[in-house]
C-alpha cells in the first residue's frame, strides 16, 4: 500500500488522554498481556500499584509521551483507489520519530518499527528470503510459501500478522493480513491461492518517512523475544519430505520430493509463493509438457513470442501506421514489451530455459541482429546495443499468425481481467496503449422535448431520439416550409404568425424581447433556429465520444451525420453501444501552476472520456520531457478520474501527445489551457 509515498498532513501532538485510550484500545485489540510484576524481595510486601506500574510502560512502550499525530492520503490498488488514514509518529529516542502504527477504517496497524520494539504482539509467520524479496514489492504471500505447519494458533482468517525470513526468523519484515485461517493448515504444499495481503514492509515509503528527513532505520539483526515464537521453524521446515534416490543421483540430477517429480499425470507447478506467479499448468501444450528444452526449441520460442508481440501491436492498433510503437525501440523495450510476455513458460523449468542466455544467441542484442537479417525488422547496430528503427508489419509472418495459449495468472483468473492473446474489447485491461492512433469524435446532441413534436412529425426520428444541430435545423426548415411561414419579400425571414411558434419556440410571457419580435411580425430564420438550440428545456443538450473503428451511439436519429460520415459503421465492426450523455462535451485541461517557490508544473486531467490512460501518457512524457512525472487520482473529477503532473511548462509535449491519441488540439474546444503560475494571470 505504501509503494509511493503518502501525503502525511501537519502533524500535531497527541493529548495524554487520547495516548491512553488509543493505547488501550491496542491493548484489548491486540489482546496484550501486562508483564507479571517482579517478585519482591525477601520480606517485603509486594506494592500495590505494581499493575498500574506495568500498565503505563505498556502504553509508553506502544505509544511514547511524544506521540505525534496526523491524517494521511495514499493510493492503492491497480485502480489507485483513494485511501485515507491516521499516522501516529513517535519515536523512543528524541532524535528518531518514525511512524508507529497506522490507523485504516478504525484498525490499527503496528509498523516494523513497533513489532521490533514490542515483540510478540502479533503472530509470527516465516517464508523464504527470496519470497520476502517479492513481499516488498507488494506482492501477496501465496499458501505454497508459508513455513510449517504448525502456525501460531491466532493467525486466523482478519488477524494482523507479521512475516519474517527463513534465514533472520526472529526480525520481522513485513506487516500483512491473513486471508485464510493459516492457523488450521494442516498442509501447505499443494494448497493453491493467497494466504496473506501485505500492507506493510521494511523499505516502504512510510519505513522511509521520519520528521528528520533522514531514510529509514535498518533492522536489527536479531531479536530474542521474537525466538520463542519463532521456535518451531527448524522443526517446520525439517517436515518437509526430500528423497534421496539412488538412481536419480546415477543420472546426475538432484533429489527431488515426490512433489516436484515431473510425470505427464502430475504436470509441473510453477512457483505459487507469490501473488501473481502462480500459473496453471492444466491443458499444457504437449511440446512444453517436458521441463528440458534444447537450444533449437528455446530459439524457436523466442522468435515465436517476438512475431506474437507484433500481432498484438497489429490487433491492437490497426489504424496507427506505426501500430503504437514510437520508434527507435531500445532493445530492452523489445525484450520486455514484444518478447518477454507472449513466451510460453507454464512450469518452473520452462521459465529457467526461457531466457535469453539460454538461446543460440546469448543476448538481446545477438537476437534483434538476427531479426534483422529474417528482413522481420530494420535496426542499427552500436558498440553494445542494437536499436530497432523499423518493423515490416505487412510480411506474412505476422498477418499470418496463429496465437497460441499463454500462461494465466490467477491474479488474472480472479479478476476476470483477459491474458495476452484474448480478446479486450469487452473492457479487459490490456498492457498495451490502445488510445495511440484513435480516431476520436465527439459530438454535440441535442434530445428535444415533447412539446416539439409537431416540428418531427415529417422526421424519419422523433423526439426520442438523440439529434445533431443539423437535423434540428433541418427539422425546423421543412416545418416552416411545409406552413408555407417564409415571407414572400424576403425568404430569410420567418412569420411569427403560426401558433406553435409564437407560443412554443417564443416565451413572450417571460421573455420581453421575444414579445418585441412578435410584435414587429417576423424574424430571421437562422436567430430562430439558434433560439431554439440554445434553449435547455426545449432541447436538452447531451454529448457522446466515439472512435470510428470501435463503438455505435445508441438512439441517435436516423438521419443525424456530421461532416459527412455515418457514425454507427458498418454491419461487420464489432463494436459496442456508447449512450449519450448529458451536458456540453467535457474538455481536457492542460493546467500551469507554480510549485515549490518559483518552480512550473503541467497538470493535465480531464482523459477519461477521450479514452486516453494516465499512465501511458505519464510514461510518455517522462520520456519526450526528461523530466520527472507522477499521476494521481483528481478529487474534482469524480470516481476513476486520474490527473498526470510532469514538472516544467510542457503544454507542447502535452498537445503532441494528446494529438497522437486523436484529441484535435486545434481551436475546437477539445482542450482547455489554464495558466496559474505567478503573474501570469489566466489564459
Amino acid at each position: 500500500m505504501f509503494k509511493k509515498k503518502p501525503l502525511i498532513k501537519t502533524l500535531s501532538p497527541l493529548r495524554s488522554s487520547d495516548r491512553r485510550k488509543t493505547a488501550d484500545r491496542i491493548i484489548e485489540d491486540y489482546k496484550i498481556q501486562l508483564s507479571p510484576p517482579p517478585e519482591p524481595a525477601q520480606g517485603a510486601e509486594p506494592t500495590k500499584d505494581a499493575p498500574t506500574t506495568a500498565l503505563t510502560a505498556l502504553r509508553k512502550s506502544l505509544l511514547p509521551e511524544s506521540c505525534l499525530t496526523a491524517k494521511f492520503t495514499t493510493t492503492s490498488g491497480p485502480d489507485l483507489a483513494e485511501v485515507n488514514g491516521t499516522v501516529y509518529v513517535g519515536g523512543h529516542s528524541p532524535s528518531e520519530q518514525r511512524v508507529l502504527w497506522i490507523e485504516i477504517d478504525k484498525r490499527l496497524y503496528p509498523s516494523v518499527y513497533t513489532l521490533w520494539k514490542n515483540p510478540r504482539i502479533v503472530p509470527l509467520l516465516h517464508t523464504p528470503k527470496a519470497v520476502v524479496s517479492k513481499l516488498k514489492g507488494g506482492a501477496d504471500l501465496m499458501t505454497p510459501g508459508l513455513a510449517g505447519p504448525p502456525f501460531p494458533t491466532n493467525a486466523t482468517k482478519g488477524a494482523i500478522v507479521a512475516v519474517a525470513s527463513i534465514e533472520k526468523p526472529s526480525v520481522p519484515a513485513v506487516v500483512g493480513t491473513c486471508l485464510v485461517d493459516v492457523s488450521s493448515l494442516k498442509q501447505t504444499q499443494g494448497v493453491k491461492g493467497q494466504a496473506v495481503q501485505t500492507f506493510h514492509w521494511e523499505g516502504d515509503e512510510l519505513w522511509n518517512w521520519s520528521t528528520s528527513g533522514r531514510s529509514g532505520a535498518g533492522a536489527p539483526d536479531g531479536i530474542p523475544e521474537w525466538t520463542n515464537q519463532a521456535g518451531h521453524l527448524a522443526e517446520r521446515m525439517n517436515s518437509l519430505d526430500v528423497d534421496d534416490e539412488d538412481e536419480e543421483e546415477a543420472d546426475g540430477g538432484v533429489a527431488l520430493s515426490k512433489a516436484d517429480q515431473v510425470t505427464h499425470n502430475n504436470p509441473p507447478q510453477r512457483n505459487t509463493f507469490v501473488a501473481g506467479e502462480d500459473i496453471p499448468v492444466e491443458n499444457v501444450d504437449e511440446n512444453y509438457a517436458e521441463e528440458g528444452m534444447s537450444t533449437k526449441e528455446i530459439d524457436s520460442a523466442f522468435r515465436q513470442a517476438f512475431i506474437y508481440g507484433v500481432y498484438q501491436q497489429l490487433q491492437t492498433h490497426r489504424n496507427d501506421p506505426k501500430k503504437g510503437l514510437v520508434f527507435p525501440l531500445s532493445q530492452s523495450f523489445v525484450m520486455s514489451t514484444l518478447v518477454q510476455p507472449y513466451l510460453p513458460a507454464f512450469t518452473p523449468g520452462q521459465t529457467r530455459s526461457l531466457q535469453i542466455k539460454q538461446t543460440s544467441w546469448k543476448s538481446a542484442r545477438k537476437f534483434i541482429i538476427y531479426l534483422h537479417k529474417e528482413q522481420l525488422l530494420l535496426s542499427k547496430e552500436g558498440k553494445n546495443e542494437a536499436a530497432v528503427l523499423d518493423i515490416d508489419f505487412d510480411d506474412r509472418v505476422f498477418k499470418e499468425f496463429q496465437p497460441y495459449r499463454l500462461p494465466k495468472k490467477d491474479s488474472e483468473e480472479a479478476s476476470g481481467a483477459p491474458s495476452k492473446g484474448e480478446d479486450t474489447a469487452n473492457g479487459g485491461e490490456s498492457s498495451i496503449d490502445d488510445s495511440v492512433g484513435q480516431t476520436l469524435r465527439v459530438l454535440t446532441l441535442y434530445k428535444p422535448s415533447n412539446s416539439l413534436t409537431p416540428l418531427f412529425s415529417s422526421s424519419r426520428s422523433g423526439t426520442s431520439a438523440y439529434h445533431t444541430s443539423s437535423t434540428i435545423r433541418t427539422a425546423l426548415t421543412n416545418y416552416i416550409t411545409s406552413n408555407s411561414l417564409l415571407l414572400a419579400s424576403n425568404k430569410r425571414m420567418v412569420s411569427l404568425s403560426n401558433p406553435f411558434i409564437a407560443n412554443t419556440l417564443l416565451s413572450p410571457d417571460s421573455n420581453r424581447n421575444d414579445a418585441e419580435l412578435l410584435a414587429k411580425g417576423s424574424m430571421p430564420r437562422d436567430v430562430l433556429a439558434q433560439r431554439l438550440l440554445e434553449n435547455p428545456k426545449l432541447c436538452a443538450p447531451y454529448h457522446a465520444i466515439s472512435r470510428e473503428d470501435h463503438g455505435i451511439i445508441s438512439g441517435l436519429a436516423e438521419d443525424a451525420t456530421e461532416g459527412g460520415k455515418e457514425d454507427n459503421g458498418g454491419p461487420d465492426d464489432q463494436k459496442f453501444q456508447i449512450k449519450p450523455r448529458p451536458g456540453a462535451p467535457p474538455k481536457i485541461t492542460i493546467m500551469y501552476e507554480t510549485r515549490s517557490g518559483n518552480k512550473t508544473a503541467t497538470r493535465v486531467h480531464g482523459l477519461e472520456p477521450f479514452r486516453i490512460h494516465a499512465r501511458f501518457l505519464a510514461d510518455e512524457l517522462r520520456k519526450s520531457c526528461a523530466s520527472s512525472t507522477s499521476v494521481e487520482p483528481f478529487r474534482a473529477g469524480g470516481k476513476g478520474a486520474m490527473e498526470v503532473m510532469v514538472q516544467g511548462p510542457q503544454q507542447d509535449a502535452v498537445n503532441k501527445a494528446l494529438a497522437k491519441r486523436g484529441v484535435d488540439v486545434g481551436n475546437n474546444g477539445w482542450v482547455d489551457f489554464v495558466n496559474k503560475t505567478k503573474g501570469k494571470g489566466k489564459k
